[in-house]
């Protein structure tokens, strides 16, 4: 699974229930298990089969109804062929960002893998991070999914999972005391997210 659709997941989950309501959602849910066999949040990192059951029960209006849901999540605009913007309209996600951006070591873990995929124990030494702290803010970064697995490398006969940043570049901007995230998405994050493929193609 693509690690920006594994970031954008839950988000969507919130706002696909807030914006049917109980009852469809439940029918959705049901269809979704009747079958896929998987629940609403497996369904939106696989967004083709929620996309199929949209498409049951909304018609061609599923995808009006898919671009609004992304939209209340984040705003995307093209920039060029290889990196796209996405304004962050989520205030979980956006705090989110601004919280790890309060913390100088992980700002220098985000910045040391941005255009490089690296080993854990590389990114600490590195940027001089103790072990245990370290270790610790790397795995609450990957579960918040600010990085994410990129490739392999064997170390002493054992294969080790390089992490990379998910986003190229992020930009915090503050205008009459509104907070506003953007962030860069390379476009292999962006060709690989079965989120925005399946809503923009």
């Amino acid at each position: 699974m693509n690690g920006l659709d594994q970031f954008l997941a839950s988000s969507l989950e919130n706002v696909i229930k807030q914006n049917l309501g109980k009852n469809t959602v439940k029918k959705i849910q049901n269809r979704l298990f009747e079958k896929y066999g998987i629940s609403l949040i497996q369904s939106i990192k696989e967004f083709q089969k929620i996309d199929a059951v949209l498409k049951e029960f909304f018609g061609s209006g599923a995808n009006g109804i898919e671009v609004e849901f992304l939209e209340d999540v984040c705003k995307i605009k093209s920039r060029d062929k290889t990196n796209k913007k996405c304004t962050i309209k989520d205030e979980k996600i956006s705090q989110l960002i601004l919280e790890s951006f309060r913390d100088d070591n992980k700002i220098s873990i985000i910045n040391s893998i941005i255009d490089e995929p690296k080993i854990i124990s590389n990114i600490l030494n590195e940027n001089k991070i103790p072990q245990t702290s370290g270790y610790r803010k790397i795995n609450q970064m990957i579960i918040d999914g600010l990085i994410v697995p990129s490739d392999s490398t064997i170390i002493e006969g054992k294969k080790v999972v390089k992490y990379k940043s998910l986003f190229e570049g992020i930009q915090i901007k503050i205008v009459k005391n509104k907070i506003t995230v953007e962030v860069e998405l390379s476009s292999q994050n962006f060709d690989n997210s079965s989120i925005l493929q399946t809503i923009h193609n």
